[in-house]
């Protein structure tokens, strides 16, 4: 998150306006609906996972075992199998 100092980017009344709720205390406002990103977009996380995941279906699907798949991907037996048997 990125900080910005309110005189550079507000008028003076709104500024005063503001105040008189929260006077020399930090306020977060949050970005509109619309142009919100979705976790991971910004940093390549989301498709990174979305690949590690593709990969393990299919090498499943291929004929390794849930334990290998663990063992090679650094995951817990568990969080393969909710991989694996996800119907997406």
């Amino acid at each position: 998150m990125k900080y910005v100092n309110v005189q550079t980017v507000l008028p003076d009344s709104l500024i005063k306006e503001i105040q008189k709720y929260i006077n020399g205390e930090y306020i977060y406002i949050p970005s509109k609906e619309d142009t919100r990103k979705k976790w991971g977009e910004t940093s390549g996380t989301r498709d990174y996972i979305r690949k590690r995941n593709e990969d393990i279906k299919s090498k499943h699907k291929g004929g390794q075992t849930v334990l290998n798949l663990a063992e090679e991907f650094f995951l817990s037996i568990d969080s393969i199998k909710k991989i694996v048997y996800s119907k997406k």
